[in-house]
């Protein structure tokens, strides 16, 4: 359910809560991160389109443009309950800044933690012509820095995407019988998931939802880790997720994934999602989406497990390691920057 949070200088806040059952989970009863990736979208995209459609104009629908790096602070399990936040924090003239905060509650104890912390960006889109993005109202903001952090923020994300879709052209080729492969290679672990796009995975415009989409990321995603690793896993952390295009319904969507870096204790895996329309035979197979998972492994009593290295063998892959590690370096020293700030203050 979601109830409209206290006013403030923006829009209404609004919550989402959901008891997570069997079949959110892992067989060791870990909540799915495409679970949580989810519920964060729903959220996002109730209080993105209710803001849009807050003034006279075209009825319009939020879409979600992409996801900035989120991370899963602590694990969620079967049997509590996810309450997931959502807040408007900025507006351009033509996107929607939205900050969600997921936390995790054990109903017979009262015990609350906090496990996520998203930034989600949308695009309001008309009902009455899907290629046409409309106007967002403002929101009032208490502080003018409020309205300047939301701009430096804007215009990073902005660039980021730009050069995410320049170098989006690689291609995951099937691996015909992995089994035959050498453990612990980029070939034996990558995997794929094909999925038929349903009325149900999608908008009141035709389009798949967001959530519907990193779901199934993070479904392949995690396939990879277990077959790489062989223990019981759950992600750690993804990367910024770009939507680059549109999925239409009727649509076949491949999403693949394989293995780029290994760490001691962590997994990069890279995912792409391809869509094949084939309700419109003008159009050529696109990439819709991509994104990042860091996956950690984990032991029957939930500690953290050496990771088995990543064993490249072709030059792309060795490119791609080293690539990997670069990401896993700023983000290692950029955590340890936060935390020495943390204990200044």
């Amino acid at each position: 359910m979601s109830e409209p949070g206290a006013a403030g200088p923006g829009p209404a806040a609004i919550q989402v809560s959901r008891i997570m059952r069997p079949d959110d989970a892992n067989i060791a009863g870990n909540v799915h991160g495409g679970t949580i990736l989810k519920m964060i979208e729903e959220a996002g995209a109730i209080i993105s389109t209710r803001h849009c459609n807050s003034q006279a104009g075209e009825p319009c629908v939020a879409a979600l443009a992409r996801v900035e790096r989120t991370d899963f602070l602590s694990p969620m399990c079967i049997g509590e309950v996810a309450n997931v936040s959502a807040e408007i924090t900025y507006t351009s003239r033509h996107s929607v800044e939205v900050q969600v905060n997921v936390m995790s509650e054990n109903i017979l104890t009262g015990a609350k933690k906090v496990t996520n912390k998203a930034t989600l960006w949308y695009v309001p889109l008309s009902l009455k012509n899907v290629n046409k993005v409309l106007e967002v109202p403002p929101i009032q903001y208490a502080r003018k820095e409020q309205e300047d952090e939301g701009k430096k923020r804007y215009e990073e994300q902005k660039l980021d995407r730009l050069e995410t879709k320049q170098r989006n052209g690689d291609v995951i080729f099937p691996i015909i019988n992995p089994g035959n492969m050498e453990p612990h290679t980029v070939g034996y672990s990558q995997s794929s998931l094909i999925h038929l796009v349903g009325p149900s995975d999608c908008t009141l415009l035709g389009f798949v939802h967001g959530g519907v989409t990193m779901k199934l990321m993070d479904e392949v995603a995690g396939i990879v880790a277990a077959r790489h690793c062989k223990t019981n896993i759950v992600t750690a952390s993804v990367d910024a997720i770009n939507f680059h295009e549109k999925i239409k319904k009727g649509s076949v969507i491949t999403i693949s994934g394989r293995m780029t870096f290994t760490s001691n204790k962590s997994m990069e895996i890279e995912v792409f999602v391809d869509a094949d329309p084939f309700v419109d035979e003008s159009r050529e197979r696109y990439r819709a989406v991509s994104a990042f998972f860091t996956y950690v492994s984990l032991s029957k009593e939930g500690k953290p497990l050496p990771v088995p290295q990543l064993l490249t063998e072709t030059e792309d892959e060795k490119r791609r390691f080293e690539e990997g590690k670069g990401r896993y370096l700023q983000t290692k020293a950029k955590r340890q920057a936060q935390m020495q700030q943390a204990a200044q203050q």
